[in-house]
């Protein structure tokens, strides 16, 4: 009886010259970001090229049941020198004398995700951790740019953590996770602005350091993203405290804190910009839901209507002021998962 060889015993094998792979591929046209790619590979084109584009998903997290312990300890958490309650074990603090409402605080927040689903704008809701204050402000462990999310690296040990759960959040959506801030870089998602599809600004601070730009920086290239760097003044965390775009060529801002060079190179790039009302420093703190519609403090109603009335700006008023005393606002608490682009 005659030996079978291997090849005509494997079928397999028929096509060893390539003719298989040459049927099936590779193909790497059309690239990543083509709207056929995402959508059959990743379900939908995720991502946002700026700040205004129709907002389709936004990520939030309840508060913490930690904020349970501020009203526990009271008085005995004071603390004068900072003008707020601060955690014996620095997981937490809350600005100014009066106790938190918590109450208040989860109704204002449940209403911010009503009145999100009313605009309808689809809600991601990642878990809520039980021992993280600042959990809440989603804005903060991650960016989003056109394709996908870059993981970010939180700067305060209280909130260290958070990034592995918004990772498995965005994820488990089907959102692709592009690239995590490593090494020694610091880069939070509140301290991130894209201004343009090509051109992004990032404020460092004591909260986001110049090695974490130059990761962000150099993985954002390959987007065909330029990110520049602003230095925020002395302790300011944050670029969202100081500015917010509110179309391609509208920009709120509060330039008592803003950095000057920013200021410049917005009127370069032929954006107006809005000067928030004397003592209204929420008020950049908002979160556009389309082209000069935008989700509002209820409490901050000068800078409202200096908006509405010089500049066509449709205002969707929220009550969130409670949430101010943990440090955040309504754009501290949303992250864009996607806008149409």
């Amino acid at each position: 009886m005659s030996k079978v060889s291997e090849s005509s015993a494997d079928p397999t094998l028929d096509m060893s010259e390539g003719r298989f792979h040459q049927l099936l591929g590779p193909e790497p046209d059309p690239a990543f970001l083509s709207a056929s790619e995402l959508e059959s590979g990743w379900g939908r084109r995720w991502g946002a090229q700026d700040e205004v584009g129709r907002l389709r998903v936004a990520m939030l997290r309840r508060p913490s049941t930690i904020l349970e312990q501020v009203a526990e300890l009271g008085e005995a958490a004071w603390s004068p020198e900072l003008g707020a309650y601060l955690d014996p074990d620095r997981r937490w603090y809350w600005a100014g004398h009066a106790l938190p409402d918590l109450n208040l605080l989860n109704e204002q927040f449940d209403q911010l995700v009503a009145t999100l689903r009313a605009e309808d704008v689809e809600v991601v809701m990642a878990p809520q951790l039980p021992d993280h204050s600042k959990a809440v402000f989603t804005r903060d462990p991650l960016i989003t740019v056109p394709g996908g999310a870059v993981i970010g690296r939180l700067a305060a040990r209280m909130r260290r953590g958070e990034e592995q759960s918004i990772t498995q959040t965005v994820a488990a959506a089907g959102m692709p996770v592009l690239a995590t801030i490593t090494g020694l870089g610091l880069v939070e998602g509140g301290s991130f602005v894209k201004v343009r599809p090509h051109l992004a600004f990032f404020g460092t601070s004591v909260r986001c350091n110049a090695e974490g730009h130059r990761q962000l920086a150099a993985i954002l290239l390959e987007q065909g993203i330029e990110v520049k760097r602003f230095q925020m003044p002395g302790y300011q965390i944050h670029l969202d405290l100081c500015m917010a775009m509110i179309d391609d060529d509208l920009a709120v801002v509060n330039s008592r804190i803003a950095p000057y060079d920013l200021l410049v190179e917005l009127g370069e790039l032929g954006i107006e910009t809005v000067e928030v009302a004397p003592e209204e420093d929420w008020a950049c703190n908002l979160l556009t839901l389309d082209r000069r519609r935008v989700l509002f403090p209820a409490h901050l109603p000068r800078t409202a209507e200096l908006l509405s009335t010089k500049h066509g700006v449709e205002i969707v008023p929220v009550e969130y002021r409670e949430m101010n005393k943990n440090g955040g606002g309504i754009h501290c608490s949303t992250m864009e998962l996607q806008r149409d682009w």
